[in-house]
């Protein structure tokens, strides 16, 4: 990629969105092995990953500004449009089954080598996490964020959902989410450089249609925590522990 494009330079960023010419398409290097901030990040085999989710201009007819973030889950592509019925399109991985969403957001904040804090449902489940629980799990390598966080908000509600990096870019072209937006961690660094707060985000409906609203799955069922009661009732009777509580607000943390 040409490094004129990579930085905070806005000229370079506007000019990277606007321009359809910008050399994005058919380069192995676009996904070398990269040094970022001290860490290496992996090269991607890229005979290994379907040319469709690989990082291209592309015919994009669309009304919306140059600029503008569309998210696609049916194709599992995201199009930066960049003017002129053109876009600069990337693979992404979507929500799995039970955890899509559609709506509109604005990137309120980006972030380089993101911290995460696993959930403590999830921690419950593994407990190899135990160690982030409250404190999180430093930027790296391994970190199920990847490289760069593009932090969401819809009318100035967070409800957990991110574009980020991911380790693991074999999972591109799938829904293997816990509904965030995942990109191949070169592709979501260059994202990053492409775009800056307030950028808006829309995420087309399953079937590939403008959203009408938020529509986000609906709160999981929680599981209550047992209570112990005094008893000499020797009838065995189910555990407290599979009472169901319904969570009050869908907030779905990020993968």
């Amino acid at each position: 990629m040409d490094p004129s494009l990579m930085g905070t330079n806005p000229a370079a960023q506007s000019a990277a969105m606007t321009d359809p010419n910008v050399p994005v398409d058919g380069d192995v290097a676009h996904y070398a092995a990269v040094e970022d901030e001290g860490k290496v990040v992996p090269a991607i085999p890229v005979a290994e990953v379907p040319a469709d989710y690989q990082r291209q201009v592309v015919d994009y007819p669309t009304d919306k500004p140059a600029g503008t973030i569309i998210i696609d889950p049916s194709t599992k592509h995201l199009y930066l449009v960049a003017g002129a019925n053109k876009a600069l399109r990337y693979g992404i991985s979507v929500g799995r089954a039970g955890f899509g969403w559609s709506g509109e957001a604005d990137i309120v904040g980006r972030t380089t080598w993101p911290k995460w804090t696993p959930p403590h449902e999830m921690i419950d489940r593994r407990p190899e996490l135990e160690k982030y629980r409250d404190v999180g799990q430093p930027g790296g390598l391994t970190n199920p964020l990847g490289a760069r966080a593009l932090y969401l908000k819809t009318d100035g509600v967070d409800y957990g959902y991110r574009i980020h990096g991911t380790p693991e870019w074999e999972t591109i072209g799938h829904n293997a989410s816990s509904g965030c937006i995942r990109m191949m961690n070169q592709d979501v660094m260059d994202l990053y450089t492409r775009v800056a707060d307030g950028t808006h985000v829309i995420v087309l409906t399953d079937d590939g249609q403008f959203p009408t609203g938020l529509h986000v799955p609906p709160p999981a069922p929680k599981k209550a925590k047992p209570v112990a009661v005094a008893s000499t009732d020797t009838t065995t009777t189910e555990p407290a522990s599979d009472a169901i509580v319904e969570m009050p607000i869908p907030v779905h943390h990020p993968d």
